[in-house]
């Protein structure tokens, strides 16, 4: 051990990942290390890229050569040397994994305790043998339910959306959900030979007859006699119900168009055999303290604690030899669980259940979920490098969140924080603050010292927001054009709630985290605009986490709008061919730009010569990829650039082609900022580069993957997106908590550009917890006052002055931050 071990520092010499522009620092342990910047800035690329990787590298040197091979691991960073630097680990911001199999109780173990619990402390109804601890789980052969497979949910097809106008017949088109043209023509020909009557209302046939049409599975064949007009002989017709043909297209049709008619007609819905548990009946007969392992896995966390003990209690007053046996079973399980889920009642989750999918998790969430499971580890001398702990967080949730925090230090661990909320910068014991700029006019040391010291720091963007030198008044806000309302909607928490949104402005929904706002606008606001409009969801993701179980009884002023756009933190693509410039259309323009060129037109090169995607322009070797898997006998296997293209994607062909002296695998490699100068020319290109300028993204690269893409980031690129699409008409805007990992400044370009969006004619209607965002907001809405079962109800409604001035946990800080502001 050297004396730079020893003195508490961990220093850092030449750090050159990513921008970082060959920075040396010096941090002290057994503290909290606030990194911070503008988005972009490269302050993830230290905390993470640079002294969490080496870290981790470090570590894994001594672990045996073979083992390495299983190890998920991380590149060695680009840095001289680094010393005094303990061992770390990385809790960072992750989107739920794309399956509803992992849920709160799977992240945070506490699932298996449970299937424990049930299998050795159980009670079990009389027939039933012991059950093994797998068969309590959905994700087990031995657990799942038959019907859905574990899932819980199953799609179908129901009356309503089969027939949605029943007072029109058979031969009127009743049944919307069979084929058009001679396809269903030629149904309504069978059933008339079958003997039912296709004149008459379907509301007038039997319940029978009506169920038999929609729902049979037999496939009768009858002739169908000449009819004049359609068919001049005759022929023999097989029949479909209307379930039978969605479910066929649904699973066999290579017609994307098709696909997305089917769908109309189809709905999540809880499973009927287990009731959206995912298991078979024998595990859902036992029970602890008079509850399934389902209805446990119901219960909020704020409850459960009470609900273990009291099953422990049962079970001790029973004098049994089988009680006896069990009882040391269930105290021991029971303790270890209540211990664990008061940790996460201490970071302010309460108000979710072990059986909360993680898909419909917040990055924040599941991180604090991962900090608890932490907390119980009592690991001692660690570096724990955290990204955004209090994103997604209500100002009243940060306290408990820093609360627990100090507890890590406090054990002797150093905590390493990549944050842009200024109240947790200000708890901090040391900044790091990298910029000044984002991408190539970032990755300089702004500054590293005490929080107060950057006050004195001109260049740092940073301290403009933590240190405001003058007043910030409220703007003007804009008077709605009209209401939207809600009648009694219902669905997870929000129960029998009316409430009324304003048109033509933009509208923050506020609440503590739980208290329902993103049930509120992202499913019941979202699913009332579809269903009246007609539309289905954007993509497969999105179809899945359907609400089945809402209800809604009337609403009113839905004719204003004539689009919804949705925009959330889910990734633009689940595979690196996705990008930032496939997916805003920038790359068409480029291709068609390159293919263009007078050497592209004398070698016959169409646009498609240009994508990565396909065969004839792309590096064979690695087949677009850029890189190519190599695998080691006793070493792990790891990523290397390909060896024929070096990385480039193409093959040296179409590499020779160039446009303005940059092959296409240069112009994939510039950030948005360069990339505007570059095709200054081009209206098409700058309309998409504008929009992503706007919103603060110019530090990205035109061929950054999308799996590298943060949910801000991927968010905020849906927005560029649409943007740039000139429309009219009046649309509503959904957005998710669209500030959540953004710097302050780069929160100011978000919001001129949702501004400009009002302004337009369109309404705007967003989650959110950053109040500079909510005082930007025309109206508010406040959902609480609790999280969970005592959330889901309307705590105040008005402009941000009004709700400011009222009750509640909301009101009290926008209160005290437009005070603030106003005095400067």
């Amino acid at each position: 051990m050297n004396s730079n071990d020893r003195d508490g520092w961990v220093r850092v010499r030449g750090a050159r990942e990513n921008n970082l522009a060959n920075i040396d620092l010096d941090v002290p342990r057994d503290c909290m290390v606030a990194f911070t910047g503008i988005s972009g800035s490269g302050k993830s690329s230290l905390a993470f890229g640079t002294l969490y990787a080496e870290a981790q590298r470090r570590y894994f040197e001594s672990v045996a050569p073979y083992a390495r091979r299983l190890l998920n691991q991380v590149g060695a960073p680009d840095v001289t040397d680094i010393t005094g630097l303990p061992p770390a680990v990385a809790l960072q911001q992750r989107r739920g994994a794309p399956s509803s199999r992992s849920s709160v109780g799977t992240i945070t173990t506490l699932s298996n305790l449970l299937r424990m619990l049930y299998s050795r402390a159980g009670t079990y109804p009389a027939g039933v043998s012991h059950l093994s601890a797998e068969a309590f789980s959905p994700n087990t052969a031995t657990g799942a339910c038959p019907r859905c497979h574990g899932l819980g949910v199953v799609h179908d097809v129901t009356e309503d959306l089969l027939v949605p106008d029943p007072t029109l017949s058979i031969r009127d088109g009743a049944i919307a959900a069979w084929p058009g043209a001679w396809q269903g023509a030629n149904l309504k020909s069978i059933v008339n030979g079958l003997g039912i009557d296709t004149r008459a209302p379907w509301n007038t046939l039997s319940r029978k007859d009506r169920d038999w049409l929609l729902y049979t599975e037999e496939q009768p064949s009858v002739f169908i006699q000449p009819e004049e007009g359609r068919v001049d002989h005759g022929y023999n017709g097989k029949f479909w119900s209307a379930r039978k043909h969605t479910m066929n297209v649904l699973s066999q049709s290579q017609s994307e168009r098709m696909r997305e008619r089917a769908l109309r007609f189809v709905q999540s819905m809880a499973c009927p055999e287990c009731g959206g548990s995912g298991l078979q009946a024998n595990a859902l007969s036992v029970t602890f303290a008079g509850l399934s392992i389902a209805e446990l896995n119901a219960v909020p966390l704020t409850d459960l604690a009470n609900r273990l003990r009291d099953g422990m209690g049962s079970r001790e007053s029973d004098g049994s030899a089988d009680a006896s046996d069990g009882n040391e079973v269930a105290r021991r399980i029971g303790d270890d669980v209540i211990a664990r889920v008061e940790v996460l009642l201490d970071l302010g989750l309460g108000y979710l259940s072990l059986g909360r999918n993680s898909t419909t998790l917040s990055p924040g969430e599941a991180q604090r979920l991962r900090i608890a499971t932490q907390l119980r580890s009592g690991l001692f001398g660690v570096v724990y490098v955290l990204d955004e702990p209090s994103a997604g967080l209500h100002p009243a949730d940060a306290a408990p969140l820093l609360k627990v925090l100090d507890r890590l230090t406090a054990s002797g661990n150093s905590l390493f924080v990549v944050e842009h909320d200024l109240d947790v910068i200000r708890r901090a014991d040391w900044i790091v603050d990298i910029g000044p700029g984002a991408g190539e006019g970032g990755g300089q040391l702004v500054y590293s010292g005490p929080v107060d010291g950057l006050k004195d720091v001109p260049e740092s963007i940073t301290a403009r927001y933590l240190f405001p030198q003058q007043a910030q008044p409220l703007r003007e806000v804009r008077t709605p054009e009209s209401w939207v309302r809600l009648d009694k909607a219902s669905l997870h928490n929000i129960r029998d709630l009316t409430v009324d949104f304003p048109l033509g402005v933009m509208t923050a929904v506020t609440g503590v985290s739980g208290s329902g706002k993103s049930t509120l606008v992202t499913q019941i606001l979202a699913q009332a605009v579809r269903s009246h409009l007609g539309t289905a969801p954007d993509d497969t993701a999105e179809a899945d986490d359907q609400p089945h179980d809402l209800t809604l009884e009337d609403t009113t002023g839905l004719d204003s709008f004539d689009r919804l756009v949705l925009v959330d933190q889910r990734p633009i693509g689940r595979t690196p061919r996705s990008n930032l410039a496939t997916y805003t259309g920038m790359f068409d323009v480029v291709r068609k730009l390159f293919a263009a060129t007078d050497e592209a037109q004398a070698r016959g090169y169409t646009a498609s010569r240009f994508s990565f995607n396909v065969a004839g322009g792309r590096c064979e070797t690695c087949q677009g990829e850029g890189f190519v898997s190599v695998e080691l006998l006793f070493l792990p296997g790891t990523y290397a650039p390909c060896h024929t293209c070096h990385g480039a994607r193409y093959n040296d062909d179409t590499l020779e082609v160039t446009y303005l002296g940059k092959n296409i695998a240069e112009v994939l490699g510039m950030t948005v900022n360069t990339a505007a100068d570059f095709f200054a020319g081009s209206t098409s290109a700058l309309r998409s580069l504008d929009t992503l300028r706007d919103v603060g993204l110019g530090y990205l690269r035109l061929g950054q993957p999308a799996t590298e893409l943060s949910g801000g980031e991927a968010q905020r690129i849906k927005l560029a997106t649409e943007l740039q699409r000139a429309r009219r008409g009046h649309a509503l805007y959904l957005l998710d908590e669209p500030t959540s990992g953004l710097h302050p400044s780069d929160t100011e370009l978000l919001l001129a550009q949702l501004q400009r969006l009002v302004d337009a004619g369109n309404t705007v209607v967003l989650v959110e917890h950053d109040l500079a965002t909510i005082a930007a907001s025309d109206w508010v809405i406040d959902l609480g006052p609790s999280g969970g079962d005592k959330g889901g109800t309307i705590v105040a409604t008005g402009t941000p002055r009004e709700v400011a001035a009222g009750t509640g946990a909301t009101a009290q800080y926008l209160s005290e931050w437009i005070d603030t502001r106003a005095a400067g």
